[in-house]
């Protein structure tokens, strides 16, 4: 079975680190990627299942969001196989 992905982009670093601490305790999700895009905005990228991505997106978005601004989420339930080839 595909595992889903989850995308957590925040302003800040430190809320970044804080968020995936937060998801990988919140949940089975693996940090699948650590991305610093510019201008502040950290993106995080986790992997596991559908459940598990969303309620370890969710927990993210309400307690990282106190440490910085959340810039955007997303859970895409079951990428397709070529998706694999941007994270490499």
């Amino acid at each position: 079975m595909k595992k889903a992905l989850g995308f957590f982009e925040v302003r800040s670093l430190v809320a970044a680190i804080y968020a995936a601490d937060v998801m990988v305790k919140a949940a089975n999700v693996v940090v699948k990627d650590f991305n610093i895009v510019g201008s502040g905005v950290v993106a995080v990228i986790i992997e596991g299942d559908v459940a598990a991505v969303k309620a370890a997106v969710e927990a993210a978005r309400e307690e990282a969001g106190r440490k910085g601004q959340v810039i955007g989420i997303n859970v895409i339930p079951r990428p397709e196989e070529g998706m694999d080839m941007l994270f490499n």
